[in-house]
């Protein structure tokens, strides 16, 4: 047994930068894609950004780590070879998921994987009594509200604010008229959803709340906070006259993206990071119930580790891998009318079903266009402003509130809600765009009874066969992944022909 739990923890800090790495190259992705879809900048910039904000948001993750490293199952009741290979076996599940996935471009979630994988292997080696199934349903609920509310929100914002600036959200008279009250009440709520939610438990933070909403009310600081950020944002675009006109909602939309990724950080970090600190504490404080009960507990985490897995998780952004699921989803919903996206037949059939006869006759999106250098527009920049924002506010609420909701989920949500306010799917290839985003929310449902069952059998695997269990299923994942990579890439060469450099180079997102 103590060469088992020395090797598995050896193991789990191994995948767990394996991990981190997986989660940036599809989760993370997901962070620039509004950005780089309205050419606001190269994703190669955009993607260096939004890194430096992920880490400083994976330094203020503690919240969520507690809820993911304890709240699915009750540690004390198991024996510590049984926590041992729940926490490897969540690993050799979940790189082998998440690399799958974003070889083929589709968006999933790292937090449901991680939820349904702790469940499948608690149930599988100690029986369903063991699963707390009041905080499993109180995760998946958070999930399901998170999309419920990223899309409706984003869908009804967009409407608002598409109705005042219409197509026109580079236009300095349009701007002037409109823009200082849409910028001031996008950074209004990031302020709030970021700073006074998201960061709730920060001494410094919490006595200026105090302060302020607490000795004012919080119906009327924010609407102070609104005026202020209004006037400010009018003075400016007075002072500075066109320049600032024409790019007030590109630095509306790079803020709203810095903000999300800083919420990613704080909030996905756990998904990468629990098991693998849960082993590695299994490993220092030795056998018996003691160290069982040390992982129950709220166990304080390095900042060098946080900070680390930050980088690893911001690296992950930078893979091929990662641009496949950046440009996938730029595509689903883009205004452009000619993608490139791949859907099944049954998708495409249901999405022309379904789409409104109406929608084409009523597109509100702007008409599609190229940048000087020939490179498609996907987003304007409301549009990508109201993604970022709608994303990082829902993000930052539930980090505030430590439960660990899915960035992807969420943003992908809002690009779905605003498509709609927009009417984006009507034009040019609508049973293509609307299609795949039936396949990929398909792809949410399918993903997580996968990673339970999937992590289940290989918990069952390791633990009964202890060393040889490890190898076994190391081998396994080694091997599956290679199968994995070779028919990504030839799905990836016949649908996506040369589109594997950088994303940011022309004709690399269709």
């Amino acid at each position: 047994m103590p060469d088992f739990i020395a090797l598995a923890a050896i193991l789990g800090l191994g995948m767990l930068i394996w991990d981190c790495i997986e989660v940036g190259r599809n989760d993370a992705a997901n962070l620039v894609n509004a950005v780089f879809g309205a050419r606001v900048m190269s994703r190669r910039n955009a993607v260096m950004l939004a890194g430096v904000a992920v880490i400083l948001g994976a330094a203020m993750s503690s919240p969520v780590m507690e809820t993911a490293r304890k709240g699915i199952f009750d540690p004390t009741v198991l024996t510590v070879g049984m926590a041992l290979a729940i926490y490897i076996s969540v690993y050799f599940v979940d790189t082998l998921l998440l690399y799958g996935f974003s070889g083929f471009g589709m968006p999933v979630s790292t937090t449901a994987c991680l939820v349904f994988e702790l469940v499948g292997a608690a149930w599988f080696l100690a029986g369903w009594q063991n699963v707390n199934g009041d905080k499993v349903q109180k995760v998946i609920l958070a999930i399901v509200m998170s999309i419920a509310i990223s899309c409706i929100a984003s869908f009804l914002i967009m409407r608002i604010f598409r109705g005042a600036i219409r197509d026109h959200a580079r236009d300095r008279r349009a701007v002037i008229l409109h823009g200082p009250w849409i910028a001031g009440a996008v950074l209004t709520g990031l302020t709030w959803f970021m700073v006074f939610k998201g960061l709730k438990n920060v001494p410094a933070i919490k006595e200026l709340k105090s302060a302020t909403f607490g000795e004012y009310g919080e119906g009327l600081m924010l609407l102070a906070m609104w005026a202020g950020f209004t006037l400010i944002t009018h003075l400016l675009l007075t002072i500075t006259h066109r320049k600032w006109c024409r790019h007030l909602f590109s630095v509306t939309a790079v803020l709203g993206m810095i903000c999300m990724a800083f919420a990613f950080g704080q909030n996905d970090l756990a998904n990468a990071a629990s098991p693998g600190l849960a082993s590695l504490n299994l490993w220092q404080h030795g056998d018996g119930f003691d160290s069982l009960a040390n992982i129950a507990s709220k166990v304080p985490i390095p900042m060098w580790a946080l900070v680390g897995c930050g980088v690893l998780m911001a690296s992950g952004m930078f893979t091929k891998y990662a641009q496949r699921v950046t440009r996938a989803e730029v595509n689903t919903a883009s205004q452009y009318d000619q993608v490139a996206l791949y859907a099944p037949r049954w998708c495409k059939a249901l999405a022309r079903m379904i789409l409104p006869a109406s929608w084409q006759r009523n597109v509100l999106s702007p008409p599609p266009s190229v940048t000087e250098d020939q490179k498609k527009i996907h987003y304007d920049t409301l549009r990508a402003t109201v993604i970022t924002a709608v994303s990082a506010s829902v993000i930052a609420f539930a980090s505030g509130r430590g439960l660990p909701v899915s960035t992807t989920y969420v943003a992908f949500a809002a690009v779905i809600g605003t498509g709609l306010s927009d009417r984006a799917f009507a034009r040019g290839d609508s049973d293509t765009k609307i299609g795949r985003a039936i396949w990929v929310v398909t792809c949410w449902f399918i993903a997580p009874v996968i990673a339970m069952l999937a992590t289940g059998i290989v918990a069952t695997t390791v633990y009964n066969l202890g060393i040889t269990g490890l190898c076994v299923c190391m081998v396994g994942n080694i091997g599956l992944r290679l199968l994995l990579k070779r028919r990504a890439d030839r799905h990836e060469a016949a649908h996506h022909p040369g589109t594997d450099g950088d994303a940011s180079t022309p004709g690399t997102t269709a």
